[in-house]
């Protein structure tokens, strides 16, 4: 098992949305999520999240993504743990893999097995009230979110089923994204098909016009422990936010594109939040002739990251809070350190 993080971060992440659906609000006819006082496009940070999950689902061979269909159906968080906890005790050598610190362990669940038969069997087992030995459920569990699901390792995921209740606070969050123009949305008449989860409606193809959305996130090294998030899973994180935006192939998702990437690295021992919101430090507004209902693209709008500069400058000569600066900007969007 590799050692878990131990530099805390905070994070700025900017993408642009044109002419899409960038997160559609199912109480709203699946209009753009808007906060329509003041025009602010608002984005969740579950649907960031999914586009990472589909991401990482897509690149990697391996079932690295927990919070995901099985086969062809949504499920709950349980009943994927249950599936999951049964393709494992079916397989011997995952399940030798999982309890090789632990051979008493091993060999308690190598008996249910013998007993009950099947997987199911063993499920029910081990899930029962009657059963004494649930530390060796967590053990188990403990394995699969450290070594098999890095879905659970970047943003955690609660689990309530019997001998398998337990918590895990993921050390990577996003808070919701919001625009930094005032968003305009397109008047639609088109009809289009909007999939639910088990029919699918005929309604309105709404979009925006232009969002640029900026997201605010944090690293913690303390919560890391607990999930074992390592630095090979945090440098597929930086990768995965950055390429699963423009990579989801959906018709309404389309024609979204990163922008900028900085993450403040901590000194061991510096907790996250040391500056707030990141998102306080960037200034945005149309440039000179273009109103707020005529922003089309990236280039109708004047950035001024000059606050967040400085921010980073005072450090240097201050408290010295500051690890390092990771930056990735698209080759349109200029910031330098």
């Amino acid at each position: 098992m590799k050692p878990s993080i131990t530099n805390s971060s905070d994070f700025l992440f900017i993408y642009e949305a044109i002419q899409c659906n960038p997160n559609g609000d199912p109480d709203q006819e699946n209009k753009p999520r808007m906060d329509y006082d003041t025009k602010t496009n608002l984005v969740t940070d579950t649907r960031v999240k999914r586009f990472i999950r589909d991401y990482l689902k897509a690149s990697n061979e391996d079932e690295v993504v927990f919070v995901d269909m099985e086969g062809d159906s949504k499920v709950s968080v349980d009943s994927k743990l249950k599936a999951v906890v049964k393709r494992t005790v079916e397989n011997e050598g995952e399940l030798q893999k999982a309890f090789e610190n632990d051979s008493e362990a091993l060999k308690v669940y190598k008996e249910i097995i013998a007993k009950e038969k099947d997987a199911e069997g063993v499920w029910k087992t081990i899930t029962d009230k009657k059963f004494k030995q649930k530390e060796i459920n967590y053990e188990l569990l403990a394995y699969l979110v450290k070594e098999k699901f890095l879905d659970i390792r970047m943003f955690g995921s609660a689990f309530a089923v019997g001998g398998f209740t337990k918590a895990y606070t993921g050390p990577i969050q996003l808070n919701w994204g919001y625009s930094f123009n005032k968003v305009e949305l397109i008047d639609s008449s088109s009809i289009v098909t909007i999939m639910n989860d088990d029919s699918s409606t005929f309604g309105k193809d709404y979009r925006v016009h232009y969002s640029l959305l900026g997201f605010n996130g944090t690293i913690n090294a303390p919560a890391a422990k607990t999930t074992g998030l390592a630095i090979d899973d945090l440098l597929e994180f930086r990768k995965a936010i950055w390429e699963s935006i423009p990579a989801s192939p959906t018709r309404s998702k389309l024609n979204q594109y990163p922008k900028l990437y900085l993450e403040i690295v901590y000194n061991e021992g510096v907790s996250n939040g040391q500056f707030g919101d990141l998102r306080n430090f960037v200034e945005t507004q149309p440039k000179e002739g273009i109103t707020d209902k005529q922003v089309r693209k990236f280039k109708d709008l004047s950035i001024d990251l000059s606050a967040l500069k400085t921010l980073i400058a005072q450090d240097k000569s201050g408290e010295h809070k500051i690890k390092e600066i990771i930056v990735k900007t698209s080759a349109d969007f200029d910031f330098s350190l």
